[in-house]
């Protein structure tokens, strides 16, 4: 089969398209058919070799859709069966999804039943269930008013996406480095773009909830625009910063409360309600780019680019 194999730590220029043998089933495992999948900033990490537990070479990818090729549980996941896959160490300490087939244990592989595109589908797993987690988390009312800290990203957009087709008339802004991509984030549907500068936000206003995509390096700083009593939950880690440091619960918090989500937090439920609020609400979940497998390298190059906004998927 075809793959994208890391041998060694460094630039996108490590990300070898090239021929592997495919997987072969073994116990409490399936083989899908990879149609599509997302890529994501961790896999950026990964790749550079900021993931010390990743030892390469290594096929990245944290998550798939596609397709049951071959299976050891038939009841479960029939051959054809339409199927996801997120999470659960895949990319890391076993072959992920930059390829054409992924062997996946059968715990961690999910049937769904869906009219979306394949496109539409690879765009979903990783970014839109972690936007659905923090949406949860942050307990959004239609009257509040919230700032997305990171809202060029993937995340950042499916979050956007998720609370305006409830909430239409919702007031959310997003921030952004660049000045240039305001008139992006306008047309997506925030209501307005706020400047990030080293770390602060170039604006005196306060929020009822804050999405943090930044992460630990920016968490500080999200506090001094929160309202009273009101939440931020850190989701992403896009400022490169791992752990929050000199950061004093008593005070910093400014009346306000923290809370977080990770998307490895998997549970069935979640992702049944995620697709059945997509479906109800008729949530656009198209992404923004799509490469193929052969120009993984190219994805790979514009997330890390100051042009990237919103998810990138690669189609087979």
């Amino acid at each position: 089969m075809k793959a994208v194999v890391v041998y060694e730590a460094g630039g996108p220029d490590k990300l070898i398209y090239t021929e592997v043998p495919t997987p072969e089933l073994k116990p409490g495992w399936s083989l899908v058919q990879v149609k599509g999948f997302g890529v994501n900033h961790s896999e950026i990490f990964t790749r550079q070799g900021l993931s010390p537990s990743v030892q390469f070479p290594r096929i990245l990818g944290i998550e798939a859709v596609g397709i049951i090729a071959e299976t050891t549980a038939p009841i479960k996941l029939p051959l054809g069966q339409t199927v996801i896959s997120l999470m659960g160490e895949m990319g890391r300490s076993f072959d992920g999804g930059y390829a054409e087939y992924v062997l996946l244990p059968n715990d961690q592989i999910y049937p769904v039943h869906t009219a979306l595109s394949w496109e539409e589908l690879a765009a979903v797993p990783e970014t839109f269930y972690t936007a659905y987690g923090s949406f949860e988390r942050l307990k959004i009312k239609k009257d509040d008013n919230i700032l997305i800290r990171g809202g060029t990203s993937g995340v950042g957009i499916a979050f956007l996406k998720l609370i305006k087709g409830k909430y239409p008339e919702i007031t959310i802004d997003g921030t952004s480095r660049n000045y240039s991509k305001k008139e992006g984030l306008l047309q997506l549907g925030f209501s307005s773009l706020v400047l990030e500068t080293d770390g602060k936000l170039q604006t005196k206003k306060k929020y009822d909830k804050i999405l943090e995509l930044i992460g630990p390096a920016t968490v500080k700083n999200s506090f001094t625009h929160l309202k009273k009593d009101g939440i931020i939950c850190s989701t992403g880690q896009l400022g490169g910063k791992w752990y929050l440091e000199n950061f004093d619960p008593i005070f910093d918090t400014n009346n306000g409360y923290l809370t977080g989500f990770h998307s490895g937090d998997i549970s069935r439920e979640r992702l049944d309600a995620l697709f059945a609020y997509i479906k109800r609400y008729h949530i656009d979940v198209r992404p923004e780019k799509v490469f193929s497998l052969k120009d993984t390298k190219k994805a790979h190059e514009y997330l890390e680019s100051h042009q990237s906004f919103g998810k990138v998927v690669i189609i087979n």
